[in-house]
């Protein structure tokens, strides 16, 4: 059954009358008949509208989708627009690697860190925004001019590539690229793998990620296309290979380079920033997710995924802990939500393994016991932190306050990206939702087993809180 999303609309009544606004909503057959349905907004605010009700006013009707206008046969015209489809069907993904499924940050600054340190000079990831999506010839190029380096691109490249080689077991997957990747495959939808790092390179990389190399029908490097990245050719070279046309590929990607070369190509582009806070500077691509745990493959035409539980999705257990410290002091005077907020120091290579969003788990606090919590990683884009926080807020009523106590947490689900408010109010609605959700989520078997959880019991003195 096709569906027709209605906006906005008018009907004259009786053909003699003023033009009034109604709401509706009409379902085509396919035939080009439809069902009306009308609701004045005087009715909808007294609650008597409902959509679903009985007293709206159907009629059969004939759709033309060319002029986005239903008459309706009998004493009612309407005229209303039509919403178009959202999003284009895709038959395949193709996927960028570095930044994208691989998390090669860390790598980046660790190589780049030490190699920097020989000349005098230090890796402080300004630079990044020159190097991501580029070829791996201009990234070095950049690299070798922003640091006023005493050597030639190639001899950067030479001297560069076996430091990265040698560390390419310890690369980690991006969160939500193994459930992508196992997704996909195990619904039959071809999948390739385009990349500017040559092929030698990409197949290297993805050697240390068991089952990658298998479920990618395609793999291109740049070294074997005319053009990388922003250059459309790796892309329709890509859709080559599948024997599939531009138009029904579905791009995931991380850089504006990579977005750039898929809309180039003629395909729908999903993109997903791997540079915090830019996700305003994407504006090429179809759709800008915070992290691949966001994606919604159902919106391309492509099987949904099936493992959220309850407005939650589970993930790989990870762990943090440290002394409880003050914060920026809003949580119980602005919001009235008291945070127990934990030091990031130290833990900048773990926060920066894990997107900004809304989690939640269990907490332990070493004289008190083990109780639920939701938690904020990132930087509140409603206060605009200047740095990459986490925020934890134990759902429990606490006679008084904590601070020097060890906090220990074991996270072990999603709930939804870091998002902006309009208002403080919305802000601490939708942070009360949160805790209503992981609340509820907390009982449930697949979570309620890490309450247990060793990590948590070794912080807690007194076992009768346990």
């Amino acid at each position: 059954m096709l569906t027709w999303h209605i906006l906005s609309g008018i009907y004259l009544k009786n053909c003699t009358g003023s033009y009034n606004p109604v709401i509706f909503s009409a379902n085509s057959n396919g035939n080009g008949k439809a069902n009306l349905a009308l609701v004045s907004p005087q009715e909808k605010e007294k609650g008597k509208g409902n959509l679903n009700s009985n007293t709206k006013h159907k009629h059969s009707v004939c759709a033309s989708p060319q002029n986005g206008s239903i008459a309706v046969t009998g004493r009612y015209t309407v005229k209303m627009s039509i919403a178009k489809p959202l999003k284009k069907l895709a038959s395949c993904v193709i996927l960028d690697l570095d930044g994208t499924l691989l998390n090669t940050d860390a790598l980046l600054s660790d190589v780049l860190g030490g190699f920097l340190s020989k000349y005098g000079k230090q890796w402080d990831g300004r630079e990044v925004h020159k190097t991501l999506g580029k070829t791996p010839l201009e990234a070095a190029a950049a690299i070798v001019e922003a640091y006023d380096l005493p050597c030639t691109t190639n001899e950067f490249i030479s001297a560069i590539n076996p430091l990265y080689s040698e560390k390419w077991c310890n690369i980690k997957a991006q969160p939500g690229a193994n459930r992508l990747i196992k997704h996909f495959g195990g619904h039959g939808v071809p999948m390739a793998l385009a990349s500017n790092s040559p092929r030698v390179n990409i197949e290297g990389k993805i050697s240390f990620h068991q089952g990658w190399k298998e479920s990618f029908s395609v793999i291109i490097g740049g070294d074997e296309v005319a053009s990388g990245k922003p250059s459309p050719d790796i892309y329709l070279e890509a859709a080559k290979k599948l024997n599939v046309e531009p138009f029904s590929c579905l791009v995931i990607e991380d850089s504006i380079p990579g977005v750039t070369a898929g809309k180039a190509a003629g395909m729908e582009v999903v993109a997903v920033p791997s540079i915090p806070k830019q996700s305003h500077l994407y504006t090429s691509a179809d759709e800008v997710i915070n992290s691949l745990l966001d994606l919604k493959p159902e919106k391309w035409g492509l099987p949904p995924f099936q493992d959220w539980v309850g407005g939650t999705l589970p993930i790989e257990s990870w762990y943090i802990g440290g002394p409880v410290i003050k914060g920026l002091g809003r949580g119980s005077k602005v919001l009235g939500i008291p945070t127990a907020n934990l030091s990031t120091e130290g833990y900048s290579t773990v926060l920066s393994e894990h997107p900004s969003g809304v989690y939640f788990g269990w907490a332990g606090l070493s004289t008190k016991g083990v109780f639920k919590m939701v938690m904020s990683i990132g930087w509140n884009p409603y206060f605009n932190n200047p740095e990459k926080t986490i925020e934890p807020w134990l759902l429990h009523d606490f006679a008084e306050d904590f601070y020097g106590e060890d906090l220990r947490l074991v996270i072990v689900g999603y709930i939804r990206p870091e998002a902006n408010f309009s208002s403080i109010e919305s802000l601490i609605a939708k942070i009360h939702e949160d805790g209503r959700i992981a609340e509820k989520a907390l009982d449930l078997p697949i979570y309620s087993t890490y309450r247990d959880d060793p990590y948590l019991k070794s912080c807690v003195k007194d076992s009768s809180h346990l």
